[in-house]
């Protein structure tokens, strides 16, 4: 909805142009800010409670939370750790969202003082980037972003291959991994980019892709599933 705007006005081609040359490029706006609720918004009654850092969320996110019985707290992305801490979640999701991520360097900021608490955590697509940057690996403009809902994927524990939806022109650069405390998990086999990541020591996963996909396809839904086990065996502890 809302994706193809006309006008029935005659328009000054001209001055079209000017508007759209004086605009800055994609990559260089904060456009995580613009798209991030202004305030908590709450959803679900279950006893373990999910942070959702909304970087632009989509709703099939909180859909696939509510669906495994979780409450979940959506949470502006300008917020700091004290302020998520605070509601005592038992799980963080970082939730997709448009533009580079070293333009939201606040987020990042937060990612940062929350890993230190070794709450479970799940970053996806945008989220899975800047959990990379949080941890010293680094961000890139892909050539060519990945669209479309017919993604290759392969499990490198696996050898599985999942086809999967994606939408984002920025990715993680493999070799800046080395050093940090995250692996690889997931690469695209059309291109040999990075697609997940998972923590040595926290429990913290990541994907580029978009298990949470609605209609589909569904072959990664089941990340959701593997958070959940995370969310549950940290709950218990506390």
């Amino acid at each position: 909805q809302g994706a193809l705007k006309t006008s029935k006005e005659d328009i000054d081609v001209h001055k079209l142009m000017e508007k759209s040359l004086a605009q800055k490029p994609y990559g260089e706006k904060d456009l995580v800010r613009k798209v991030t609720t202004k305030k908590i918004l709450q959803y679900g009654s279950g006893e373990e409670r999910i942070a959702v850092i909304d970087c632009g969320m989509k709703w099939s996110i909180r859909k696939n939370l509510l669906k495994r019985g979780f409450s979940v707290s959506v949470i502006p992305a300008f917020s700091k750790a004290k302020e998520i801490l605070d509601l005592k979640p038992q799980g963080i999701v970082i939730s997709p969202g448009p533009g580079d991520p070293v333009q939201a360097p606040y987020v990042t900021e937060t990612i940062k003082d929350l890993m230190n608490h070794e709450i479970p955590t799940f970053g996806i697509c945008l989220g899975h980037q800047m959990l990379a940057l949080a941890s010293g690996a680094h961000t890139f403009k892909l050539k060519f972003g990945h669209r479309g809902a017919n993604q290759p994927v392969k499990d490198l524990s696996t050898g599985r291959v999942y086809i999967t939806s994606q939408n984002h022109g920025f990715g993680v650069s493999s070799e800046s991994l080395e050093g940090t405390e995250f692996e690889q998990t997931f690469v695209n086999l059309n291109d040999g980019t990075c697609e997940g990541l998972k923590h040595r020591s926290l429990p913290i996963m990541t994907t580029q892709f978009h298990p949470e996909a609605s209609p589909g396809p569904k072959d990664t839904e089941y990340m959701f599933d593997v958070f959940a086990d995370m969310v549950h065996n940290y709950a218990k502890k506390r």
